[in-house]
């Protein structure tokens, strides 16, 4: 009742492997991770100026943006969902530019809502795999994601007080951890 084994049949585990950067390109990725300490110093030093200024880079960029997005539909007469997306990032751009100093707060809140439903969303995702057998650990970690998402919809204005500062040390550390990593 035995089964033969056939010895010479191995199976090989292929790892997967980290995507490696084309050798023209690592100056890119140094340019980014050098952008990214900076913004993220410039966040903990004076969030509130560098917040400003973020979005109104933001703001130039849904701006041009929504210029290109309907350059392209004057020669063609189909495209309503581009034609709807470049007027809307113009009037985005547009108020955010003729509103520096409120549209911060707005575009914050905007984030800090958005940051909390999914917060709610991620948190039942997780309880359910703790309900499924991923342990009380998981269970643990989903309620405190629902009770983050909770804060965040309940008191936003908290979220956007604290919001550049996460940011900051969240670029400063994710860069520094790439560095140490490579």
């Amino acid at each position: 009742m035995e089964q033969p084994v056939d010895a010479d049949s191995r199976t090989e585990l292929k790892v997967p492997q980290e995507p490696k950067v084309p050798q023209e390109l690592w100056w890119s990725v140094l340019l980014e991770g050098i952008i990214a300490i900076i913004v993220g110093i410039f966040l903990l030093y004076e969030p509130i100026a560098t917040t400003i200024l973020l979005i109104q880079i933001l703001a130039i960029f849904w701006l041009v943006e929504g210029i290109f997005c309907l350059i392209p539909l004057v020669f063609t007469k189909d495209g309503k969902w581009k034609l709807l997306s470049g007027i809307l990032s113009i009037i985005a751009g547009a108020v955010i530019l003729m509103y520096p100093v409120i549209s911060p707060y707005i575009v914050l809140r905007l984030l800090i809502i958005f940051i909390g439903i999914l917060a709610l969303v991620n948190g039942a995702v997780i309880i359910t795999s703790a309900l499924k057998g991923g342990g009380w650990g998981t269970g643990i970690l989903g309620a405190l994601t629902i009770v983050l998402g909770l804060l965040l919809l309940t008191n936003s204005l908290a979220g956007i007080i604290i919001l550049p500062w996460i940011f900051g040390v969240f670029f400063v550390m994710g860069e520094l951890e790439q560095l140490s990593g490579e």
